[in-house]
């Protein structure tokens, strides 16, 4: 019986024919091909003496088609690695733009690049913040980490590509003349070389660096377009995560300085919906973020909401901020609060307001402490007020030369027998009051209203060189106040000051205990102060001689009196104080 290559009586068919299998890889098909031909070819020859009639052409014609598929099998299977190479830079292209992770992208290149082109290490360098390449990624052909010892490039070839922004590739670099002399070549026997640029929209962003120590002519043009065909994807997807990672390290950079802010900051979107609430709005607000973030500002900012709108309102329409606003609230559990607030437009670069931003801060305790410390100011000389130093706080005092005054109102004991006290507390503190503006306006340190008197000094705690001459002007600007106030008062209550003015030395300091302090002077100087005062007459000043004697060029007086005064053998010699020029 003769063999057949026929189909049988069933209708399946004998061995495979060429095309059956669509997804047989073109190498594959040829040998297939090639081995039916042969088979074909044998089976003839076996069945010559049978086939006496098979013209020699078709033997002959079988043989040229063995020969020429021969001829073609390495160009198909050249074709073949090619376009798998081709594949997989497509597969890798696609898996590199689809992360964002930039150290899984380098990674991920250069292993792709050494499996494509065989080579024995790579390299991969980015430009830094100065402009200079800055190895990333240095891979093996083991798809494992280099060590710092194998960090070994010719750094020729990466100038040339960095400043040319031209791929490079050498087969033997110890016989390239552009490379031959150079120390790293010779040093580290560097062979085949390939390295190309990679660009983003025209700027070269860094180099992808390829070699082998081993072997010469492992690179050619072919594997250079390759790697910069490949490099121009890579370098796309390289700056997308590499700026991915800077937006990612911003955002994390401003979500901890925005925890970190003291103030309550809250943000909303144009329907005053809450988007955003740090820790501090939390600790003020008492609601987490959780109870915040999503719910509409009036839930959020219970009690407010309505003077808070009325601002939201402004600052979305005028598209300016409002800084310094205040509100008052009462927060369940925590009672009533007192709030400042900033409210500003949200926007994002040139576009329109997307909302509004409100930094709150809880002043309720800053309030207290402001309120007590207005009323500390207004018992306590404000010079001493501004210099107070609570680590230095401390019983004792300095000698100082000083200016004191004394003032008191003539006839007040008598009057405030016959007056009603709230009536009569009322007119005093008319007349007190206008001697302390007089002396404050001159910068005295008012010491202490004792009744119906003033007290005031000059030169302490600040130095004032001429504080004789602040005293007696001072005390005459007192004296023509006072008298402008009596034509307001009704005519039982028309009081005149005498007002006495001395200098000398004078301990200035903290006296008392140290839960219940006083800054005050004592002194013979302030003895004899008031002493003078007390032997003055009313609507008058009188000055000491110690006091003339500093202002005489400016002074105009009346004529002197010795004055004998308690606890002094020697008479004390003054002068009324007229005027000064």
């Amino acid at each position: 019986m003769h063999e057949s290559v026929a189909t049988s009586h069933s209708g399946k068919t004998g061995p495979m024919t060429p095309g059956t299998d669509p997804t047989t890889a073109p190498g594959q098909l040829l040998k297939d091909v090639n081995r039916l031909a042969e088979d074909l070819r044998n089976r003839l020859e076996r069945q010559a003496n049978t086939l006496r009639n098979v013209p020699p052409a078709l033997i002959d014609g079988l043989n040229q088609i063995r020969a020429a598929l021969d001829a073609a099998a390495p160009a198909v299977v050249a074709q073949e690695g090619e376009l798998a190479r081709l594949r997989a830079l497509a597969d890798t292209a696609s898996v590199v733009n689809s992360s964002l992770d930039l150290t899984l992208v380098l990674n991920q290149v250069m292993d792709t690049i050494i499996a494509l082109i065989g080579a024995e290490r790579g390299f991969l360098m980015l430009r830094n913040d100065r402009n200079e390449l800055q190895l990333r990624i240095a891979r093996g052909m083991d798809r494992e980490q280099l060590a710092q010892e194998d960090f070994t490039v010719s750094r020729t070839v990466l100038a040339a590509v960095a400043e040319s922004g031209q791929p490079v590739v050498t087969t033997n670099a110890s016989d390239d003349p552009r490379f031959s002399a150079q120390a790293s070549v010779i040093g580290y026997n560097l062979r085949s070389i390939v390295c190309v640029p990679l660009k983003v929209r025209g700027r070269l962003t860094g180099v992808i660096y390829a070699d082998s120590r081993i072997r010469s002519g492992l690179f050619t043009e072919r594997e250079r377009d390759l790697l910069a065909a490949f490099s121009n994807q890579a370098a796309i997807a390289i700056e997308n995560a590499r700026q991915f990672q800077q937006v990612s390290e911003l955002k994390e950079l401003l979500d901890n300085i925005f925890a970190s802010i003291a103030s309550g900051v809250i943000t909303t979107d144009m329907q005053d919906v809450v988007t955003l609430a740090n820790r501090a709005a939390e600790a003020i607000l008492g609601r987490t973020r959780a109870e915040l973030i999503g719910k509409p500002l009036a839930q959020a900012l219970p009690n407010v909401e309505h003077a808070l709108q009325l601002m939201m309102g402004q600052v979305k329409r005028d598209g300016r901020a409002l800084l310094g606003q205040e509100a008052q609230t009462d927060l369940p559990g925590r009672g009533a609060r007192d709030w400042r607030l900033n409210v500003s437009p949200l926007a994002s670069g040139a576009r329109s307001a997307q909302g509004v931003v409100i930094v709150l801060d809880d002043v309720t305790e800053q309030r207290k402490l402001r309120d007590k410390l207005d009323i500390f100011t207004r018992m306590v000389p404000p010079q001493v007020v501004e210099r107070l130093n609570l680590q230095g706080l401390k019983l004792g005092g300095e000698r100082k030369d000083v200016s004191v005054i004394f003032a008191d109102i003539e006839g007040f004991t008598s009057l405030s027998e016959s007056v009603d006290p709230e009536i009569l507390i009322e007119a005093l503190n008319r007349y007190v009051g206008t001697a302390a503006e007089v002396l404050l306006d001159e910068e005295a340190t008012v010491d202490k209203f004792v009744g119906d008197a003033v007290m005031a000094f000059f030169n302490a705690p600040d130095d004032q060189p001429d504080h004789p001459l602040r005293a007696c002007r001072a005390a005459l600007r007192m004296r023509d106040a006072v008298a402008a106030l009596q034509t307001q008062m009704p005519e039982d209550y028309q009081m005149s000051f005498r007002i006495g003015v001395h200098c000398g030395e004078a301990v200035v300091g903290l006296v008392g205990h140290k839960n219940r302090l006083d800054y005050t002077i004592i002194g013979d100087t302030v003895n004899t102060t008031k002493r003078i005062e007390d032997r003055g007459t009313a609507g008058k000043v009188t000055i000491s001689e110690a006091v003339y004697r500093r202002i005489a060029d400016w002074a105009v007086v009346g004529a002197a009196q010795n004055l004998q005064l308690k606890g002094r053998v020697q008479p004390v010699v003054v002068y009324e104080l007229l005027e000064l020029k």
